[in-house]
């Protein structure tokens, strides 16, 4: 039984070979357990029981929930430091200056004729100097708490007790946080108890505490309990898989329980990974100002798109991250990940992920099926047909490749029904082209079978061949791309190779594609767009839509096409996201552009953006209302003699003329971030980024420190 309860499905989908997990290398995360929980446990387990009881409060969208301190909305009114001890001891001094004046009667004797009126005059005149003392002290006691009080109140005394007192050394010491009580402690998994599975409970429970448990073991039991909660699986067979195998029950399908290596912060009870900081910018919220970023899939599910040049930290600084927390949420039964990128781009060990397909290498593997698993002519003529020639539709609303469709349909039928497969590469090239012997002979083979709607549909193609505006010319051409040498191996479509289809979407898997970058840029070109319309195909008509599925892909140039549009807008409903990479937005037709950036949520402007690019990032994230202060200095013009010499002795000493200050405020609608700020204001090392939740919640854009 797999992390969600069901069987592996194998089929022809290419499954990985179970192999063990190296001993992962995790940085502890704030507040700073003993040991992170993704390390091979302690024997006492007290490293994944402190991170798994760790606070993580509601908070609004990209917040690093980890132990998070909320913030108020607005920023309080801060006072400077020598501002508020001065006035402190000024306030001091004047109560001491009237405690003064009024002890030595310089002020005169009202002050006591409250004392004479509300208390006895036997009290005052008695001969007990005990009483009598009481009497008076107590009354100048009481006078000179009132003048404390009124100068406290002037001089902020509070504020400086809050700043630099002891409440201030509270905060500053660490805080001994007290174990929960056992109806509120997660690690007694007591929604197993009150469901009646008990045992298991306390078999889980029992591991957590010997340290034999880490965090991807809670998050796969987590979710194959989820299962039995939705009546996909019972819970007898569940509470046996608990009992047999402990911590270790519901297991990947590779049987890996963590990956090799960590490179990134990752909490998989919120299902996020950390990413960097959220800069102390006067820019910024208040709420966000000093926070983690933390992104996961509520908010990839409305896709991302980070645009920046070369060195800008788009791999290793977001898809590297990314990707690993996907394989991680792989291994835990809750998403399947497929990423996309150039040898050697730094996507991670092979050991990370389930099934690696290396285009061009003659050492994969795997192979990559280039019909994406279907048995449908029409479908698997509209995929290619995206792939080949999704670049050249017009990229205008309404533009589409249906004639490149209808052309590849009217040969992938017939030879589906001939030979019961889909043409390989160095066919489709030949039929396309129109040679006479393999369309003679298509043609044979179909008058045999009687096939007459097949036959109807190879002599519409053989009247089109030759004639003006027939693309069967263009994609013969774009499928002379994939019909080289280097990819001879490839593609294979006679059953002979072990090819990954993405219709395996449906069960938790790590897939990484490596693409033929040097001397091949075209064909990886055609192969990523090829990936992304299997992709959206395949998450469209998935049974099991709670399983998260993403794809990531390093490098989007040349891939984003009118249909890719369209199907990435359509990923949200199907419980899915895309991770896109450019350099900058000239690689996106200027057509489409602004329904890329409408149709994906999240959108990050790394550093060291043209103008160009963050004059469509500045227009997508629109205006807001801002408070403007403009101050004007007016020259102050003397009318008298003395006058005119103060004010020339002023200047003297200043070398300035007198001015006096005026302050307007007033409400302006400004830019949000402008285009020049987006080219020439983010550090190196940030970028800007808006997010939007699946939800419909919004994050305003933030200046981020990817370092942090």
């Amino acid at each position: 039984m797999d992390s969600d309860g069901t069987r592996d499905a194998r089929g022809t989908h290419a499954n990985p070979v179970p192999r063990p997990a190296g001993p992962p290398d995790v940085p502890a995360t704030p507040p700073r357990p003993a040991r992170a929980p993704g390390m091979p446990p302690g024997p006492d387990g007290s490293g994944f029981l402190t991170w798994v009881r760790a606070p993580r409060p509601e908070a609004a969208p990209g917040v690093w929930r980890f132990g998070h301190r909320p913030r108020p909305d607005e920023e309080p009114e801060q006072i400077p430091a020598r501002q508020l001890l001065s006035g402190a001891v000024i306030a001091f001094l004047c109560g001491w200056l009237i405690w003064s004046l009024l002890w030595n009667g310089y002020l005169g004797g009202w002050w006591v004729i409250p004392l004479d009126l509300f208390t006895p005059d036997s009290w005052r005149q008695s001969d007990d100097r005990v009483g009598n003392a009481f009497l008076w002290y107590g009354y100048y006691t009481l006078i000179a708490l009132a003048i404390m009080f009124g100068v406290g109140r002037l001089g902020r005394w509070g504020e400086v007790w809050r700043r630099y007192g002891l409440p201030a050394w509270r905060r500053a010491a660490p805080v001994s946080e007290r174990p929960p009580a056992p109806e509120e402690d997660p690690a007694q998994w007591n929604q197993l108890r009150a469901a009646g599975a008990a045992d298991a409970a306390d078999r889980l429970a029992a591991e957590a505490r010997s340290g034999l448990m880490r965090d991807v073991d809670h998050a796969r039991i987590d979710r194959a309990w989820q299962g039995v909660r939705s009546g996909r699986h019972s819970l007898a067979t569940f509470t046996g898989a608990v009992l047999k195998d402990g911590s270790a029950a519901c297991l990947h399908p590779s049987g890996d329980r963590d990956l090799p290596g960590r490179h990134a912060l990752h909490d998989l009870v919120t299902g996020q990974v950390r990413l960097g900081t959220t800069a102390d910018d006067a820019r910024n919220p208040y709420s966000y100002r000093g926070t983690g970023l933390g992104l996961g899939p509520d908010l990839l599910g409305t896709s991302l798109l980070a645009v920046g040049p070369p060195g800008s930290g788009k791999t290793g600084g977001i898809v590297w991250p990314l990707a690993e927390s996907l394989c991680l949420h792989a291994l835990a039964g809750r998403a399947a990940v497929v990423v996309v990128g150039a040898a050697g781009a730094g996507l991670g060990a092979a050991d990370a992920y389930d099934v690696v397909v290396r285009i061009g290498n003659p050492e994969s593997v795997y192979d990559l099926d280039l019909y994406g698993g279907t048995t449908d002519p029409d479908e698997a003529a509209a995929v290619l047909a995206e792939a080949l020639v999704g670049d050249l539709a017009d990229p205008h609303p309404g533009g589409d490749s249906r004639r490149s469709t209808t052309v590849l349909a009217q040969l992938l039928g017939p030879f589906r029904a001939v030979h019961d497969r889909f043409p390989s590469v160095p066919e489709l090239r030949q039929l396309l082209d129109g040679a006479p012997g393999p369309l003679g002979a298509l043609r044979k083979a179909l008058e045999d079978a009687g096939k007459e709607s097949l036959l109807r549909e190879l002599d519409a193609r053989e009247r089109q061949l030759g004639h003006p505006g027939d693309v069967g010319a263009v994609l013969a051409d774009r499928v002379a791309l994939l019909d080289r040498p280097a990819f001879a191996g490839f593609f294979d479509t006679s059953g002979q190779s072990r090819p990954f289809s993405l219709r395996a979407l449906d069960h938790p898997v790590r897939v990484r594609i490596d693409l033929p970058a040097r001397g091949h840029a075209d064909a990886s070109r055609i192969l990523a767009r090829l990936v992304l319309a299997q992709f959206t195909a395949s998450v469209a008509v998935r049974e099991d839509r709670s399983l998260f599925a993403c794809l990531v892909l390093d490098d989007a140039t040349g891939i984003v096409t009118p249909e890719a549009v369209r199907g990435i807008q359509r990923l949200r409903s199907g419980n899915a996201g895309a991770v896109l990479t450019l350099r900058t937005l000239d690689d996106v037709p200027r057509a489409l552009r602004t329904p890329l950036l409408g149709a994906i949520g999240c959108r990050m402007a790394l550093s060291g953006i043209t103008p160009w690019d963050g004059q469509d990032f500045a227009e997508v994230w629109g205006k807001e209302w801002i408070e403007a202060r403009d101050v004007t200095d007016r020259q102050i013009i003397a009318e008298t003699p003395a006058g005119k010499a103060l004010h020339m002795v002023r200047r003297v000493i200043t070398g300035h003329a007198p001015t006096a200050r005026a302050v307007t405020v007033r409400q302006v609608e400004r830019e949000r971030w402008s285009a020049s700020e987006l080219a020439h204001g983010v550090p190196p090392g940030h970028a800007v980024l808006s997010l939007t939740s699946v939800r419909g919640e919004h994050a305003p854009p933030l200046l981020v420190d990817l370092r942090g």
